[in-house]
């Protein structure tokens, strides 16, 4: 795809994260409700992570939306995990799935959600 060309010096790329590992319910929940929420995020992943290079500080998330991502459930799955990334003041950049990538246009879109 490129991300790492796309990327630089400045971060680390990590593929098929899981979304637990990244993001927690927030704190303060009764047991039963932080399961719950829990549960929704465990099986998920992210395409890919991208981390500070120095502190390993997850900086953004890339998804890589394929055909899909136009159906009614990966729909709703997009939107939760867009308001649970936005909640943890993390950036979400979604990239189109296509048979080859600019790494400029990439970059652009790093660069323009890192802002």
């Amino acid at each position: 795809m490129g991300l790492k060309q796309a990327t630089g010096q400045d971060f680390i790329v990590f593929g098929k994260v899981r979304v637990a590992d990244i993001l927690t319910p927030e704190s303060g929940l009764k047991r039963a409700d932080w399961q719950r929420a829990f549960n929704k995020i465990s099986a998920k992943h992210f395409d890919y992570v991208l981390c500070h290079r120095d502190s390993l500080k997850v900086e953004a998330v890339v998804e890589l939306d394929d055909k899909s991502h136009q159906k009614d459930k990966r729909i709703q799955r997009d939107r939760f995990l867009e308001q649970a990334v936005e909640s943890a003041g993390l950036s979400l950049i979604r990239i189109p799935a296509k048979p080859t990538y600019s790494i400029e246009d990439i970059r652009v879109k790093i660069n323009q959600a890192l802002a």
